[in-house]
């Protein structure tokens, strides 16, 4: 489409981030990460989501927080908040799942 290919942004982006925080900044490349098959238009829409709110939160003073899905909305949730318990994975979603995908 012509545009300008941004390859390698985040190696350039996070020893700043790192700076500017004070906190450990790693890369993750998804590609290497993930490994499953073409992403959906729902998986492109809520990484873009994810993504915003995340952005959002980093501009801001937002403290120790880490994005989520809550029903249908995108929110901060307090890393406290989200490792006080271990919550396990329904076991009829599970069952449903293991039918489907094996």
């Amino acid at each position: 489409f012509g545009f300008e290919r941004l390859g390698g942004v985040a190696y350039q982006i996070a020893p700043v981030l790192e700076e500017m925080t004070g906190y450990e900044t790693r890369v993750t490349v998804l590609g290497h990460l993930q490994r499953g098959g073409t992403p959906t238009a729902f998986d492109r829409v809520l990484a873009t989501r994810l993504g915003v709110k995340a952005g959002e939160l980093a501009l801001g003073d937002a403290g120790r927080v880490m994005v989520a899905m809550r029903g249908a909305g995108i929110e901060a949730v307090d890393l406290a908040e989200a490792c006080a318990e271990i919550r396990g994975v329904d076991e009829d979603l599970f069952d449903t799942a293991t039918l489907f995908f094996g």
